[in-house]
């Protein structure tokens, strides 16, 4: 990742940036605008998602290097690519410019096949590679877990990562371990865009996308809902780091909605969203505390703080990326974060460990738990073994 000259200063987001356009061509030019997958060869499966299938691939025309390849296969119209499809790629490359250290890049572009007799078209999507997402880092991780710093350290970048996607218009959508990837350095990257669209403050979403355990009320009750989904999603994760295991397991939507106002209470008539199941659907039950929730000595009362206002049920009351980054967890006890503006390449200070591995081969030693001083670190995503 390039460094820059000179780091910023973190200046949350206050104004989305301009939205890259997509014009009406026609499939010939579409197929000309795009690269060639030849000399990308595929080494294993990574995973199938809803919009594709993803391989550990590697490019031969790049020494070698290796990339994450998506493989979607795209319906064909009478005009060529769906719109919807043009759309999103060029959501990626918009992002793409601004080379943000929290987001996944996207290499590459390619077209593969013309499959006649289903009328669809392959489409290659190159990314980095990164070895592991933040599932596997949890489950990695010895006892007794993830220390108070690592977890905050974790959790400001991921906040970053959102911070700039909102910044951009853009609604991620479907936030949960999985989609956040950590380089071997401790570097957090959101990944998977294939449910992301920018979206318009007077537009309503309404489709469910979000996987369950991390699925906002406003997308549970099936009403309009725009960013806020996303900090929900990103309060889960946040729990789950000091839990090492999901807040909320529903099995289903009411079980899910069950579970979530076992913690935060049942909100009020007054509070119910116009949907059409009825507020007395759920038992009345008053809130508990989100500390006891979490059950861990790792989080503090600033912490606390903040997960509430992630949590809130009104999706109007919870807090933004940017003001979660302002949040005084983030500034308590000498904390210095990573510093970057969210519109910027990737200004960060000098203090941060992310960014001195930009400008070193000095490994990161990542160690789990906060207490864990080995000074162990692994080249290959793996989390340090404890020590004997």
């Amino acid at each position: 990742m390039p460094s820059t000259a000179g780091s910023m200063a973190y200046k949350p987001s206050s104004r989305p940036m301009g939205v890259v356009g997509v014009g009406g061509v026609g499939e010939q030019q579409q197929r000309r605008a795009m690269g060639d997958s030849s000399h990308y060869e595929e080494i294993a499966l990574i995973g199938n998602g809803a919009y594709g299938t993803v391989y550990k691939a590697r490019d031969t025309a790049n020494e070698g290097q290796m990339v994450a390849l998506k493989k979607v296969r795209v319906p064909l119209t009478e005009e060529g690519v769906p719109m919807s499809t043009l759309r999103e790629i060029s959501l990626l490359k918009q992002m793409e410019k601004y080379e943000h250290p929290n987001i996944v890049r996207l290499l590459d572009i390619c077209h593969g096949p013309r499959l006649e007799h289903e009328q669809q078209l392959v489409l290659y999507m190159v990314f980095e590679h990164v070895d592991q997402d933040l599932a596997s880092y949890l489950e990695r991780c010895p006892s007794p877990g993830l220390g108070a710093e690592r977890i905050k350290y974790l959790m400001y970048q991921i906040l970053s990562g959102v911070d700039f996607l909102h910044a951009n218009r853009i609604v991620h959508r479907d936030l949960k371990p999985q989609n956040v990837l950590v380089t071997a350095a401790g570097q957090v990257k959101l990944a998977d865009f294939g449910l992301a669209r920018i979206y318009d403050v007077h537009m309503v979403l309404t489709s469910v996308v979000v996987t369950l355990w991390y699925r906002s009320p406003e997308v549970l009750l099936t009403t309009s809902y725009a960013t806020p989904v996303d900090i929900w999603s990103c309060g889960c994760i946040f729990a789950e780091l000091f839990r090492r295991k999901p807040l909320f397991s529903g099995q289903s939507e009411a079980d899910q909605l069950s579970k979530i106002f076992d913690v935060i209470g049942t909100p009020s008539i007054d509070e119910w969203p116009d949907t059409s199941l009825p507020w007395n659907t759920f038992a009345n039950r008053p809130a508990t505390s989100i500390y006891n929730a979490v059950s861990s000595s790792e989080l503090c009362m600033a912490g606390t703080e903040l997960l509430e206002l992630m949590l809130a049920f009104d999706p109007a009351r919870r807090v933004t990326a940017a003001d979660a980054l302002r949040h005084r967890y983030f500034r308590d006890d000498g904390y210095t974060p990573i510093t970057f503006s969210p519109s910027s390449s990737s200004s960060m200070s000098s203090s941060s460990p992310v960014a001195d591995s930009a400008r070193s081969d000095t490994p990161i030693h990542m160690s789990c738990s906060s207490n864990d001083d080995s000074g162990h670190s692994s080249a290959d995503g793996q989390l340090p073994e404890p020590d004997n």
